[in-house]
């Protein structure tokens, strides 16, 4: 960490994800973005970075799991009858996959309850994680998302999830906007197209911190980092007990 004119700002990436005032947040990870009997499969999107970006997400959560991290998911979301959905917003809608849906009605997708809108299985929440429901690209926009953040001490967000180009660069740019550190895991964020899955990190590059689900994992496993923050949330919570 370095001072500058007062302020103390974090500049190793051990002290970025420190878990004690990490989290890790999973974007949008749901079946209708990444199966293939989800709605962008069944469209003929293409999914084929996905399988492989999710077993290293798996990897990752498990290891923020067992370090304490606090752990988000992030769920996209549309309400019945386009009741979530503005004329501005349908027509950025009508953009995506163009050509694919070949003048069809504007996408249909992560609607409220339907099976598309849940999270993949070995992503899915566990009891005591937060889930925030969205329904435009950023998960701050329109969301508890900050609040919660605050309410837990949070100073860094390690983002992951889907799409780069998309919810995940348009969250990492709000939580920056919200004083927040931001960690994008490269390898852990995917699209449904390379071309913008690559342009986006070249962006984010220049702008957040960039590492890869190996080098998180290997701090996480710290023993000092790990039960350090595991022993401060259960400090904490033997006090909110005790009230």
């Amino acid at each position: 960490m370095i001072e500058v004119e007062g302020k103390i700002v974090y500049t190793e990436l051990s002290e970025l994800v420190d878990p004690k005032h990490t989290a890790l947040v999973l974007i949008d990870v749901q079946k209708d973005f990444v199966e293939e009997d989800g709605a962008f499969g069944r469209l003929g999107v293409d999914l084929s970075m996905y399988p492989a970006m999710r077993l290293r997400l798996a990897r990752l959560l498990a290891e923020a799991r067992r370090a304490g991290v606090l752990v988000v998911h992030v769920q996209m979301t549309a309400l019945p009858g386009r009741m979530s959905d503005s004329p501005a917003q349908i027509r950025f809608n009508l953009r995506m996959h163009e050509a694919l849906r070949d003048d069809g009605p504007p996408l249909r997708y992560t609607v409220a309850g339907t099976e598309g809108q849940e999270f993949v299985a070995e992503l899915a929440p566990v009891e005591g994680e937060l889930v925030v429901a969205k329904f435009r690209s950023s998960a701050f926009w329109g969301t508890n998302l900050e609040q919660l953040l605050r309410s837990n001490g949070v100073e860094t967000l390690v983002i992951t999830g889907v799409t780069t180009e998309g919810c995940v660069e348009s969250t990492a740019r709000d939580a920056m906007f919200a004083d927040c550190y931001v960690v994008v895991v490269d390898d852990c964020v995917a699209s449904d197209d390379r071309t913008q899955h690559e342009a986006s990190l070249l962006l984010m590059r220049h702008r957040f911190d960039v590492a890869g689900s190996d080098e998180l994992e290997r701090l996480w496993r710290s023993p000092f980092m790990g039960d350090a923050a595991k022993r401060d949330r259960a400090v904490l919570r033997g006090a909110t007990a005790d009230q």
